[in-house]
């Protein structure tokens, strides 16, 4: 972390033991933006809600003079240079083990510090890119949403129902100092692959036809476990949609097929049961092997 974000941070440790009506005006005198919101809720108490969020410590002063229980609330994106990645715990699921997932397989673990939500979930709060705007999302089936450019977090020592009517405040459990900026946009593409495929597809439709070839064995390559028969199918369907005859399929997708882990005989059995779905007429490749029915790798996501 850089000098001024660890100054943020030791300003937020030292915030959260005292009382709220001392909090919020320190943390603004401190550099990290606020408002007030709703006594153990996320309503914003001032007429513009984040847009009247304040380092003047006096101005904080007198909100919280005014409503002492008031929660504290934050701005994300550049104008507090966090991001935030909100990992939800709900009747309905957790997104603990897909966000762990999505760390792992972006090596996106460089989050400056986490904090525990009286929910039980967790806000784990990264640096902003310098520059860089990254826009809100939420991610229903993943039970994770991104607050970024636009957004607002509820900061420690606020206070959060977490269920009974019980009360409990927010916490933080842990600091890193090596923190970087995380990429908004390839964390969603992980958790919802259907959507990146879509948003791919509408991006490539765009582009020549050797653009389009490029960009498919590029896509096929870089399929991780899980999707990378279900990436080969989905890019098989379009070369067979654009007319390619299976053979410059199968010499054009065999190689990043080969590269993302996958064997030839899975690759060829893949290409023409795209072939049988897209092209039911397409006569079949002159070099065929064994045939047998494109199966998705377990937990893959194929949108066509």
């Amino acid at each position: 972390m850089n000098r001024t974000t660890n100054a943020k941070v030791d300003a937020l440790i030292r915030a959260q033991r005292m009382p709220l009506r001392k909090a919020g005006p320190y943390l603004a005198a401190n550099g990290l933006p606020v408002f007030p919101c709703a006594e153990t809720g996320k309503k914003p108490l001032t007429a513009h809600g984040l847009l009247d969020a304040t380092v003047d410590a006096t101005k904080a002063e007198r909100w919280w003079n005014r409503w002492p229980a008031a929660n504290i609330a934050m701005p994300t994106g550049p104008t507090s240079g966090f991001d935030v990645v909100d990992v939800d715990v709900r009747e309905s699921g957790s997104g603990y083990e897909s966000f762990h997932r999505a760390v792992r397989r972006l090596d996106a673990d460089d989050w400056a510090f986490r904090v525990l939500t009286p929910s039980g979930g967790m806000h784990f709060y990264y640096p902003c890119e310098p520059g860089r705007a990254q826009a809100n999302w939420v991610s229903a089936k993943a039970h994770i949403d991104f607050r970024g450019a636009g957004g607002y977090i509820i900061l420690p020592p606020s206070v959060g129902l977490c269920g009974h009517d019980l009360h409990q405040p927010y916490v933080i459990v842990e600091t890193q100092s090596n923190a970087n900026p995380i990429d908004s946009a390839a964390l969603r593409d992980f958790l919802e692959p259907e959507l990146a495929q879509r948003r791919f597809a509408a991006k490539i439709g765009r582009q020549p036809t050797q653009a389009r070839t490029e960009a498919l064995k590029a896509w096929v390559s870089t399929r991780p476990e899980g999707e990378r028969n279900a990436g080969l199918f989905w890019a098989s369907c379009k070369m067979a949609e654009a007319g390619h005859p299976i053979d410059t399929t199968l010499d054009a997708l065999t190689p990043s097929a080969q590269n993302c882990g996958l064997l030839d005989l899975e690759i060829a059995a893949t290409v023409r049961s795209a072939y049988r779905h897209a092209a039911p007429e397409a006569p079949a490749p002159v070099n065929q092997g064994p045939s047998r029915p494109f199966v998705p790798e377990r937990g893959a996501a194929m949108a066509l």
